[in-house]
């Protein structure tokens, strides 16, 4: 059975500095020393500490909602689920319904959690929380985005030729599809 994190003794922390800075991003050095004596240095992202939501919001049984955004890593439009950052003072479950609103246009009545993720967690210490979002109805807030966003409905029964889209590759949508998916299939009265 693998070992839980609480189980091992993590590194003895050093040495801890910052060593780059944008807008956006820091940068931190640490040095450490492991349980069995080692040292090493590190660099690591440093992310804020609210985290962030990514909702897949369900309007029925046989469809969900996508977002065509734009996105600066890759210079290209890419489909996504809804997300953002947690404001300071909020919930997960707030922020996810702030976004579904400032994003495509409706708020949910259920908020289903569906697992926290990390992304590149060796390097960044950003985590996002997947939500469900089921029993919308229309309601718009003022967003962030500087263009409107696509709203893309989509079929449940289509989901496995979402995957071969070119412009659907960010693996935090692929698991959250999969998440959905797999708490929809277990959870088959959810729409009753």
């Amino acid at each position: 059975m693998a070992q839980r994190d609480s189980d091992k003794e993590k590194p003895q922390i050093l040495e801890q500095k910052l060593v780059a800075q944008s807008r956006l991003f820091k940068i931190e050095q640490l040095d450490l020393q492991f349980s069995n004596g080692e040292k090493r240095t590190y660099e690591r992202m440093k992310g804020g500490s609210r985290g962030a939501v990514m909702v897949v919001a369900c309007p029925d049984p046989q469809h969900f909602y996508l977002i065509r955004e734009y996105c600066a890593g890759t210079h290209d439009y890419q489909l996504g689920f809804p997300k953002g950052l947690i404001d300071p003072g909020e919930t997960a479950a707030e922020a996810a319904n702030r976004e579904l609103q400032e994003e495509i246009g409706f708020k949910a009545a259920r908020l289903i959690p569906l697992k926290t993720v990390a992304l590149a967690p060796g390097y960044f210490s950003a985590t996002m929380h997947i939500v469900l979002a089921l029993d919308l109805t229309a309601s718009s807030l003022p967003g962030d985005e500087p263009e409107p966003l696509e709203l893309v409905p989509w079929q449940w029964q289509q989901q496995f030729e979402l995957l071969d889209q070119s412009d659907f590759t960010e693996a935090r949508s692929v698991a959250a599809l999969f998440l959905a998916r797999d708490y929809l299939d277990k959870h088959q009265d959810v729409f009753k």
